[in-house]
Order: C-alpha cells, then sequence, then structure tokens
C-alpha cells in the first residue's frame, strides 16, 4: 500500500504545469532549496486532496465539487499575477535580491499550497486514479493512512528530484537563456491562468 501510494504521489505531481514551470524557475534562480520549498508546497496539497479520496470523505468531496467553479476564478487570478511578476523579471534583478532566507522559501512553499489547493483538477485526478486503482472509500483507517503516507513521499521525490536534477545544469545556462525562461514561463502560466479564468465562466453562465 505504501508503495502503491509512492508510485500514485510521483505520477501525480510529475507532469509539467504551474508548479512545475515555477519549480524549475526558482532553482535556476535561487538555487534548489527554493525550488523543492515550492513544490513541497505542492506536495503538502497532493497529501491533503489524497487524504479525501483515500478516506472517501464524502463532505468535503460534495464541497469540492460543489465550489469548483470558485476554485477557478481564485487559481486562476493567481495564477495571472503570478505569470505577470514572472515575465516581467530579469536575472540581473533577481541576482541583485538577497540569498533565500526563511521567510522567501516559506513564500515559495505557499506559493506550491496555494496553486495546487485552488486547482480542481488535483482531487480529480486522485478520485480517477484511486477510482482505477480500486482504491479508496473501501480502505481501512490504516490502509488509508498508508496510502496517503506514500502520496505524500512519492510528491517530495518528484520536487526533490527536479529541484537536484535542475540544479545540476544550472551553471550551463546563460543569463539571455534565464530572461528567456521567465519570459516562456509568465506566458505558460497565463495561459494556464486564462484555461481557469474560461473554465470559471463557463461554469457561471451554466449555472
Amino acid at each position: 500500500m505504501l508503495l502503491q501510494g509512492i508510485v500514485l504521489g510521483f505520477a501525480i505531481a510529475a507532469p509539467v504545469g504551474p508548479i512545475g514551470l515555477l519549480c524549475i524557475r526558482r532553482t535556476l534562480h535561487h538555487g534548489p532549496l527554493m525550488g523543492f520549498f515550492t513544490g513541497f508546497g505542492a506536495a503538502i496539497a497532493d497529501t491533503f486532496y489524497g487524504a479525501i479520496a483515500a478516506f472517501g470523505v464524502s463532505t468535503a468531496l460534495s464541497f469540492l465539487r460543489g465550489h469548483e467553479t470558485a476554485f477557478q476564478l481564485v487559481g486562476g487570478i493567481f495564477l495571472l499575477v503570478v505569470a505577470v511578476r514572472t515575465y516581467r523579471q530579469h536575472p540581473s534583478t533577481q541576482e541583485q535580491e538577497a540569498a533565500p532566507d526563511t521567510k522567501s522559501w516559506f513564500t515559495g512553499f505557499m506559493t506550491g499550497l496555494s496553486l495546487t489547493l485552488t486547482n480542481p483538477a488535483t482531487i480529480m485526478a486522485f478520485i480517477a486514479i484511486f477510482a482505477g486503482f480500486g482504491l479508496g472509500g473501501t480502505l481501512d483507517r490504516l490502509e488509508a493512512s498508508t496510502l496517503v503516507l506514500g502520496v505524500f513521499l512519492g510528491s517530495s521525490l518528484w520536487w526533490l528530484t527536479l529541484s537536484m536534477g535542475v540544479a545540476a545544469v544550472r551553471h550551463r545556462i546563460s543569463d539571455r537563456a534565464l530572461a528567456m525562461l521567465n519570459h516562456c514561463t509568465g506566458l505558460a502560466l497565463g495561459a494556464f491562468g486564462l484555461w481557469a479564468l474560461g473554465m470559471a465562466a463557463t461554469g457561471i453562465a451554466g449555472a
């Protein structure tokens, strides 16, 4: 059960999305710890949603499904704000900033946590995968707890692997490439944000 949870957590975290882009960018600009803490926030959110799916908490599931549009709206706005800030930053400006401290790591953590919690696709992915594997709802407390622990470990392992891997090739990337990364990441995050807002608008229109 623990191994299944690790595989599920790793698989949920691995696809490159908004958090993956932020993890890569922040690792390049601020080092692997900053990148890891950004991803670690997402790992905590994955664990939370994994627990809901594993324990089959019907009230929480109903609340999340009933407020999916609100989550998309908040998440979309948040993504657009992060996108604009990311696009406008320049490597030379970031090099002048102080080295990441506990406060900045906490900021990175909260960004990853907030963006993942406001993404209803995360909980839907857990529900779909758990259902596909015949998990969730039918598990006893020990099995569900073990599975959730595995999700946490698997998701955290992915973010550690990604941040350390990106840090290993940091010295090969020029400032010009970093500036281009800022622009591309900003545009990609903006696209994710607009998509989320579009889904929210569709939900409001259909209500």
